[in-house]
């Protein structure tokens, strides 16, 4: 399968690797991200220069007997022997003063781990070297929080990284490119399953429907991604009690931090902050706080930042019992069918129209561009009533309400005055309304609305 998205990524590296002096590049993430394999697209067009490393978690000997055994290779010598991983760096730093060379160190945490001050070493390294090496050292890894901390201010190598890329997963419409004979329909539910993970997506089988792939790589013993979440909270986490409180919690719809507690078994509102934090910094769980309120701690909303995690915990983790017992396909329709068409797909499409106003904001693509966008929080005392706006924009003019319906049958007029109408009754008072429908609309033009459809999403915002 061809490479798919990461354009600006690739060119930033390709400016990096023109240049004629050393440089240090950091590339982070979560896992599945696709981290390796941006980095071996870039490794690709520039096959004779550089030496790719997956580190160990063994011995600093094993590792260093390992990365010899490239060098080797690389530079065409006879087996090297290197008594530590600094005299093995020493000699990659000499060897690029003469040519210019790529040395990536994936899972770079792993070889931290081993090798006791490595990152004092690395500082020693491109120190000595800074004025006549032209090594390209690329420094990769899952663990966010520990590559976070080599920019921090205390770590050796502050100051003397180059480029960071911070890879995030794709957006919709960037996902979109792994399976492109599906619908547009069928788009939106893929993604509100797999989200913008390279490595989920490359599993969809395009000759299979979405229930298909549903059911072959989620809902039936020993599918494919059946552990996938479950294994990436283990490797990140030392406990994994408390991650399926607050994930089953969230699951089921309750985003404020009391709630949460309270809906949850876990100890204290100390331990319930504590894994909140964790799940944030792996991207799992985004914080959310109302556009029009950000400092507003009571308002401020968790939410399960993953789509194959929001799945796996609203379908396969409560009801993991009746999975290991019945067929996959009952299974699908009692517990899966109705509710993923009527109330989980078209809160995510929320999520993917919220995904295109920023694509086209990016580009320039809007008459006037937003300075932020989110929910917008209301409080009507006198009616005892509150409540959000979930896709709410604000520019220079003020705000725009945008209302997403995944629904079969067609927005009409009567349907846009009554949202219209609702949105004013709060006291947001906006200059224009904008709607998405996946079935179009039954309705005159207006100049105060705006009106998408899924073609809109899918062919207009490259």
């Amino acid at each position: 399968m061809d490479f798919i998205g990461r354009k600006d990524e690739l060119k930033k590296m390709g400016q990096m690797f023109s240049s004629g002096r050393q440089e240090i590049t950091l590339i982070y993430g979560r896992r599945r991200v696709g981290k390796s394999e941006l980095i071996k697209q870039f490794l690709l067009q520039h096959p004779d220069a550089g030496i790719y490393y997956e580190c160990k978690r063994t011995t600093e000997l094993n590792n260093v007997a390992s990365l010899s055994q490239l060098i080797s290779e690389r530079y065409h010598l006879p087996p090297l022997a290197f008594n530590n991983l600094e005299a093995l760096l020493d000699f990659l730093f000499q060897q690029a003063v003469r040519d210019k060379s790529i040395l990536v160190l994936d899972e770079y945490p792993y070889l931290r781990e081993t090798v006791t001050g490595l990152d004092s070493i690395l500082q020693t390294m491109v120190d000595k070297y800074a004025q006549q090496s032209q090594m390209k050292l690329i420094l990769c890894g899952s663990f966010v929080e520990t590559m976070k901390e080599l920019l921090l201010a205390h770590n050796p190598l502050y100051g003397r990284i180059d480029l960071t890329i911070y890879l995030r997963p794709m957006d919709y419409y960037d996902s979109a490119a792994f399976y492109p004979s599906f619908s547009a329909e069928d788009k939106v539910r893929l993604y509100s399953i797999f989200g913008g993970i390279p490595y989920y997506n490359r599993l969809i089988d395009p000759g299979k429907t979405v229930r298909e792939n549903i059911i072959d790589l989620l809902a039936s013993p020993g599918a494919r991604l059946e552990n996938e979440v479950m294994l990436y909270l283990h490797s990140e986490l030392s406990r994994l009690v408390n991650a399926n409180e607050v994930f089953d919690a969230l699951a089921k719809g309750f985003s404020k931090f009391s709630d949460i507690l309270a809906q949850s078994h876990v100890s204290s509102s100390a331990a319930l902050a504590d894994i909140l934090k964790k799940l944030i910094l792996m991207e799992m769980v985004i914080k959310v706080a109302p556009i029009n309120e950000q400092d507003n701690k009571k308002r401020t909303g968790y939410f399960i930042n993953d789509n194959l995690s929001c799945f796996y915990y609203r379908y396969l983790f409560r009801y993991a019992s009746q999975l290991r017992i019945m067929d996959p396909h009952h299974f699908y329709d009692r517990y899966i069918a109705q509710d993923f068409e009527q109330d989980y797909v078209p809160h995510q499409f929320e999520t993917i129209c919220r995904e295109y106003l920023i694509r086209q904001n990016r580009q320039g693509k809007l008459s006037l561009p937003f300075d932020s966008i989110g929910k917008y929080y209301y409080d009507l005392p006198k009616e005892h009533r509150n409540g959000e706006f979930d896709i709410v924009t604000h520019d220079e003019r003020g705000y725009i309400f945008y209302e997403a319906k995944f629904r079969k049958d067609p927005i009409t007029e009567q349907m846009m005055i009554h949202e219209i109408e609702q949105v004013n009754a709060t006291g947001l008072y906006c200059y224009r309304y904008g709607f998405f429908s996946r079935s179009g609309y039954e309705s005159s033009p207006r100049p105060d609305i705006i009106t998408y459809d899924l073609q809109d999403l899918y062919e207009t915002a490259s």
